[in-house]
């Protein structure tokens, strides 16, 4: 079956990246989707378990192999790239910057340089039928550094990282940033709040708290607990991506961010409380809650203005964070209780 459109994604076999690949074949019934994915610790291909279809390849493989990307860009005649694919943890950064700077900076270069060498015959000049072909970058709101009580990050806050990880994402967003300056590469870029929800990788602040809770350890919360994110439902996430992709403004970037600022501690007690509903035991779950030294390099408060992409492209959260948690918790009691 011939379909009308391929399109390259980077990371999938990731939390936000699984979760986009079975959004979006469920809006698109013309797409073939290549997954690349290098299947580090935070790739699960049981994160695709569900998909049955045809118009799904997996291909595993390192972003920074520049004969396999060529070799999968002048296969397929890929329309479009939407790239997940990152190192991600932040205390994993400080541990071993090295793989930080190599896939996050040299990995994403060498997407936007093989995309610019199929699709453009030079500088802002096309190759006939690849017009339309869009590269589009996914960043995190940490680039931005971190903010005090008040104020919001927005696409024009000056960049200011302050970990390995966030510096990294940085560069790549500047990256691309260059392509379209420098060569007319139709790129765009999205820069999200934290996510939350399904297939997130076990060691984030949400499974951790919950996979602790139910196991009757201690739930480790750094320093007093009252560190801020602005908290995004990874579908309300992946609806945003595909807006941005479809519709957003060549050499544009785009805040997606949940409206939704909780700190750690309120997380923590929030998950409690609905587990001392569902899974009640003798004393609360609040009981297991344990504060730790804090780590290096704590942005203090993120939090996202999405008023451009809500205004420009018409995207908004379905999911509040009271909503969004308890379809969350439910999701990690029955993998950790299998």
């Amino acid at each position: 079956m011939k379909h009308n459109e391929t399109v390259l994604i980077t990371g999938g076999a990731g939390f936000i990246g699984s979760n986009f690949i079975v959004y979006l074949l469920e809006q698109n019934k013309n797409i073939h989707i290549i997954n690349l994915d290098k299947l580090t610790y935070a790739g699960e291909l049981s994160n695709l378990d569900e998909i049955s279809s045809d118009r799904y390849t997996f291909v595993k493989g390192d972003i920074c192999d520049r004969l396999l990307v060529d070799k999968l860009f002048k296969t397929y005649n890929f329309k479009g790239v939407i790239h997940f694919a990152a190192e991600s943890h932040v205390d994993n950064s400080i541990k071993h910057p090295d793989e930080f700077i190599r896939t996050n900076v040299f990995g994403t270069f060498n997407l936007l340089d093989v995309a610019k060498n199929n699709w453009m015959d030079g500088p802002h000049q096309s190759k006939k039928g690849f017009e339309n072909n869009r590269f589009h970058h996914i960043s995190t709101d940490e680039v931005y550094g971190t903010l005090g009580d008040t104020g919001f990050f927005t696409e024009t806050t000056a960049y200011a990282p302050n970990s390995p990880y966030s510096a990294s994402k940085a560069s790549s967003d500047f990256i691309v940033r260059s392509y379209f300056h420098t060569y007319g590469l139709n790129v765009v870029t999205t820069n999200c709040s934290n996510n939350y929800g399904p297939k997130q990788h076990d060691e984030k602040l949400i499974p951790t708290i919950i996979r602790k809770a139910i196991s009757d350890e201690k739930i480790p919360i750094y320093g007093d607990g009252k560190n801020i994110r602005d908290w995004l439902f990874v579908l309300d996430h992946c609806k945003g991506i595909y807006l941005a992709y479809k519709q957003g403004v060549n050499g544009e970037t785009y805040n997606i961010g949940g409206k939704n600022e909780r700190n750690n501690l309120y997380i923590a007690n929030a998950i409690c409380e609905i587990l001392d509903e569902i899974l009640p035991k003798q004393q609360s779950y609040k009981n297991q809650i344990t504060f730790v030294k804090d780590r290096p390099g704590h942005d203090f408060r993120y939090a996202i203005d999405a008023t451009k992409i809500e205004t420009e492209l018409g995207w908004k959260a379905d999911e509040n964070f009271e909503t969004g948690i308890i379809k969350t918790v439910n999701w990690y009691i029955n993998k950790y209780k299998q």
